[in-house]
């Protein structure tokens, strides 16, 4: 009764598929996101796209770019753009971690999933090099073989019932 407190929630909003096949990813962290009232109620109705969003540090502070979040539809506002810069929240040795990893040659710093946790907007960021093309390619395949032995187990488990 008392444990029910200490459970987290997490509620997954939007994902990004396309950062996890174009890079390999290293490190991963959670950061908060800075938004306005009416942003935070779209993302939790999750009118949200990761889709060509990526992470930049401007004057040792990290923020998103391209982070399309659509205008709440019961707003006010006359003035709204989907891709406003946002501020992400990081501890200081998180952010310094970054700003050594983004410096780097090859290096890029993804958005991978917006959540809500404990009522908060989350954005798990990931640090990871580029694939090469046959990189790519060699992924999907995996993806391919992986999905048709899953296929082949679940048709052979029904044939024994």
């Amino acid at each position: 009764m008392g444990g029910e407190k200490d459970q987290k929630v997490v509620e997954l909003v939007a994902e990004n598929r396309g950062a996890l096949r174009n890079y390999e990813i290293d490190e991963k962290y959670e950061a908060g996101i800075k938004l306005t009232g009416s942003e935070i109620k779209s993302v939790r109705l999750k009118r949200v796209s990761l889709r060509g969003s990526f992470v930049k540090i401007i004057g040792g502070e990290p923020f998103v770019l391209n982070l399309q979040i659509h205008k709440y539809p019961y707003s006010s506002e006359r003035e709204y753009d989907p891709k406003r810069t946002r501020k992400l929240l990081l501890k200081k040795n998180q952010i310094q971690r970054l700003i050594g990893k983004d410096s780097q040659k090859g290096f890029a710093v993804v958005p991978l999933k917006i959540y809500i946790k404990n009522n908060l907007a989350k954005l798990e960021i990931g640090v990871g090099k580029a694939r090469k093309k046959w990189d790519k390619r060699q992924v999907l395949k995996e993806e391919a073989v992986a999905r048709e032995v899953e296929q082949e187990i679940k048709e052979h488990s029904r044939g024994d019932v």
